[in-house]
């Protein structure tokens, strides 16, 4: 492949790793407050598919951020593992593609 094609690539998976990690975020922010005011949540199964579709940074950011499921011991290890999972891509996105 071409060098310019490599990195278009690579932007545009980082691009996509940056919209889902705002995701992550708000979605996060928008289950917790949806708690706190006793309304329907996100389902669980929910917050998982973003944080395993790159938006494992942004889940665990905006876990500890809202301080929103930190006591389940399913998110507090897996949402850390998918944030690893994703620095680690996109180290590997810019050292291959670049």
């Amino acid at each position: 492949m071409d060098f310019t094609v490599n990195r278009i690539i690579a932007i545009a998976i980082w691009a996509v790793m940056a919209f889902m990690t705002l995701v992550g975020i708000i979605i996060m922010r928008v289950d917790k407050t949806k708690a706190e005011k006793g309304k329907w949540r996100v389902p669980e199964a929910g917050l998982f598919a973003v944080a395993m579709l790159l938006g494992g940074i942004g889940t665990c950011l905006g876990m500890y951020i809202f301080r929103h499921k930190t006591k389940h011991w399913y998110f507090a290890v897996f949402f850390p593992i998918f944030a690893l999972i994703d620095i680690a891509g996109a180290v590997l996105v810019g050292i291959y593609l670049f």
